[in-house]
C-alpha cells in the first residue's frame, strides 16, 4: 500500500517532467529573446513615451509663460513647435528604441527605421507649418491696419511655401522610405516646370514683383503716388496688379512688373514740402523799392507758422518784369496746408506792395516809333505812288 509520502513524490516527479529544464521564468525565451530582454524593451518603450510627453508638457508650459511676457518671435516659434509635436512621434521613437534592445531580423530593423524616418518627415512638415503660421500671424497683427493688401499677398505666397515644403518632404520619403527612384521623376518635373514657367512667365513675373513690393515696400495701401504722370491713392496690392484711385475718380490698374520698372513718386513719405515761387514787378520801379522786396518777402515767410525760409533774391530781368524768386519749406506734407500757407503769403505780399506803391508786372509790349523813321516811310510811300504805272 502506497504511503502519502510516496504519492507526493510521484506527483512532483510528473510536474517536473511537464516543466522546462529551468524553473527561472526570467530565463525563458520568446521569439529568440529571453524574458529579461522583453522586460527591458517594454520598460524602455514606456519610459521613452513618458519622458517625451513629460518633457514636452514641461517645456511647453515654461516657454508659453515666457512668450506671453516678451515680444520676440523665437519663444513663439518654440511654443508652436512643442504644440505641434504629436504623440505618434513619441510612440514611434519608443518602438524604435525597444526594437533595438531585442534580437530581431535585419528586415524588421530596416522596416522600423523606415517608419521612424517617415514619422520624422511628417513631424518636420508639421513643424514647418507651425513656423510659417507663427510668422504670418505676427506679420498680420502688425500690418493688417496699415497695409491689408500686403497681408493678402503674403498669405498667398505662404500657401505656395507650404506646398513647396510638403513637396520636398514627399520626395524625400519616396526616395528614402519607399525606395522609389526619383531621378527620372525630378527630370520630368524639371522639364515640365520649364515648360510651365515659359507659359506663365508673365504671371510669375508679376507674382515675384508683388513679393518685391510687399517686402521692399516702395509704397503701401493708402499712399499717394504718381506713376508716369498719373497721380492717385493706392487701394490694393494684388498678386498680379496694383489698383490706384485717381484724383478724378477713376481706378487705375498697373501691372506689378510695370510698377517696378517705373519711376514712382511717393508723396506719403514726404516729411516737408519745398516751394519755389516768383513775383514780377514793373520795370521803372525805383531801385530802392526793388531792393526792399526780397527782405520784405523773407520777413513775411519768417512770420508765417509752419514754414522755414530758404532764400529770396532779385533773380533776373524778365521779358516784362523784374523777377524776385523765393524758396521756402512747408513743415507739413499736407497739400491743403501748403495751399493755405501760400495763400496767406500771397495776400500779405499784395498788402505790402500796395502800401509801398509797388506794382505787379503783367505781360506788356512797348512799341517805340521815331519821328525820322515815320517821315522816311511817308516819302517812300509817296514816291512809290507817283512812279506806279497807270497813274
Amino acid at each position: 500500500m502506497a504511503t502519502p509520502t510516496s504519492v507526493a513524490t510521484c506527483a512532483f516527479s510528473d510536474f517536473r517532467r511537464l516543466m522546462p529544464d529551468s524553473l527561472n521564468v526570467l530565463e525563458w525565451t520568446y521569439l529568440g529573446n529571453p524574458v529579461t530582454a522583453w522586460l527591458i524593451a517594454v520598460a524602455a518603450f514606456a519610459g521613452t513615451i513618458a519622458i517625451v510627453l513629460l518633457a514636452r508638457r514641461y517645456l511647453f508650459t515654461r516657454f508659453e509663460d515666457h512668450a506671453a511676457r516678451t515680444a520676440t518671435r523665437v519663444d513663439d516659434a518654440i511654443v508652436e513647435i512643442l504644440r505641434r509635436t504629436g504623440f505618434f512621434l513619441a510612440l514611434v521613437l519608443a518602438v524604435a528604441i525597444a526594437v533595438h534592445l531585442l534580437l530581431v531580423e535585419p528586415v524588421i530593423l530596416s522596416r522600423v527605421r523606415r517608419v521612424v524616418l517617415l514619422a520624422l518627415l511628417v513631424q518636420a512638415g508639421l513643424w514647418g507649418n507651425g513656423l510659417f503660421d507663427v510668422w504670418i500671424e505676427r506679420y498680420t497683427r502688425e500690418r493688417i491696419t496699415v497695409d491689408a493688401g500686403s497681408v493678402t499677398t503674403i498669405r498667398a505666397l505662404l500657401l505656395l511655401a507650404k506646398l513647396l515644403l510638403w513637396s520636398v518632404l514627399l520626395l524625400l520619403a519616396m526616395a528614402n522610405v519607399f525606395d522609389v527612384n526619383i531621378s527620372a521623376l525630378l527630370t520630368g518635373l524639371g522639364i515640365g516646370g520649364i515648360a510651365v514657367a515659359l507659359a506663365v512667365q508673365n504671371i510669375l513675373g508679376d507674382l515675384f514683383a508683388s513679393l518685391s513690393i510687399v517686402l521692399d515696400k516702395p509704397f503701401v495701401v493708402g499712399d499717394f503716388i504718381i506713376v508716369d504722370g498719373l497721380p492717385g491713392t493706392v487701394e490694393d496690392i494684388g498678386l498680379k496688379t496694383t489698383r490706384v484711385r485717381a484724383l478724378s475718380g477713376e481706378q487705375l490698374i498697373f501691372s506689378n512688373t510695370d510698377l517696378l520698372k517705373a519711376r514712382i513718386r511717393n508723396f506719403k513719405r514726404m516729411s516737408e514740402r519745398r516751394i519755389v515761387f516768383s513775383v514780377g514787378i514793373e520795370y521803372g520801379t525805383p531801385v530802392a523799392k526793388v531792393e526792399q522786396v526780397p527782405q520784405m518777402i523773407r520777413d513775411i515767410i519768417t512770420r508765417t507758422p509752419n514754414t522755414r525760409l530758404d532764400r529770396s533774391h532779385f533773380f533776373s530781368y524778365g521779358d516784362s518784369s523784374l523777377v524776385i524768386e523765393t524758396a521756402y519749406f512747408v513743415l507739413s506734407p499736407e497739400y491743403v496746408t501748403y495751399m493755405d500757407i501760400q495763400q496767406s503769403i500771397n495776400l500779405e505780399i499784395a498788402r505790402r506792395f500796395e502800401a509801398l506803391g509797388i506794382n505787379f508786372a503783367f505781360p506788356t509790349r512797348t512799341v517805340i516809333v521815331r519821328q525820322e523813321q515815320v517821315a522816311a516811310a511817308a516819302r517812300t510811300l509817296l514816291t512809290d505812288g507817283v512812279d506806279a504805272p497807270g497813274r
